[in-house]
């Protein structure tokens, strides 16, 4: 079984884990994606409930035409303390905790939020129940620290050093698992596939920033 985890488009508000609706760019990312992905022979689709990964999901569905299932446990990392604030204001709060996680030797806990081990400890087991129920091949709307959460627990790379993997992972970007139902094991086939994507310089991250989540 194939698991395309699509990283949601741009949003409308570069501020930590809003929860707000896509930007025109985001729209944009989302409709590339689902163009390429026509023809996969997607059987189903998920997303967390955020609305920005709904919405992508949305846009993506009138391409796929499949069933939607949102899946709540699917959202992105909880920032905590840090949610509704823009990068300056983090910087300037939480610089001793961006000093101590720097190194990425230990898997920190976001000052009031959750820790990549915690995310892993909610989405993998909801992403398990996914895929023992699907009959085919699935694609997930869903967020930047979930995937690279979730690729980190599969290639069992250390949690803490989740930052290391795709540091521009691309809005509208395909990441893909293999799901082998005969050992019950995942493995990573492709990760930030953003072709779709290329000759469109205003939808990179670049043009943005590189928000997390």
């Amino acid at each position: 079984m194939r698991v395309f985890l699509i990283r949601h488009g741009r949003q409308s508000d570069a501020r930590c884990n809003v929860d707000v609706d896509l930007a025109v760019e985001g729209r944009r990312q989302a409709e590339l994606a689902a163009q390429r992905m026509e023809q996969w022979g997607i059987d189903t689709l998920y997303s967390s409930d955020l609305i920005r990964a709904r919405q992508t999901a949305e846009i993506m569905n009138r391409w796929l035409r499949v069933p939607h299932h949102i899946v709540p446990k699917l959202r992105e990392l909880d920032f905590g303390d840090m949610e509704g604030l823009t990068d300056l204001e983090i910087g300037e709060r939480f610089a001793s905790f961006q000093e101590r996680q720097a190194p990425m030797d230990l898997d920190l806990t976001y000052p009031g939020g959750e820790s990549v081990s915690n995310l892993v400890e909610r989405v993998v087991p909801a992403l398990r129940s996914i895929v023992d129920q699907a009959s085919g091949d699935i694609a997930i709307a869903t967020h930047g620290v979930v995937i690279r959460g979730v690729v980190s627990y599969v290639t069992h790379a250390p949690l803490a050093r989740w930052r290391l993997l795709a540091t521009s992972l691309e809005n509208g970007s395909i990441t893909e698992l293999r799901w082998h139902h005969a050992t019950e094991q995942f493995s990573l086939e492709r990760l930030n596939d953003h072709a779709h994507l290329e000759g469109h310089p205003e939808l990179m991250r670049s043009a943005w920033g590189v928000r997390e989540n």
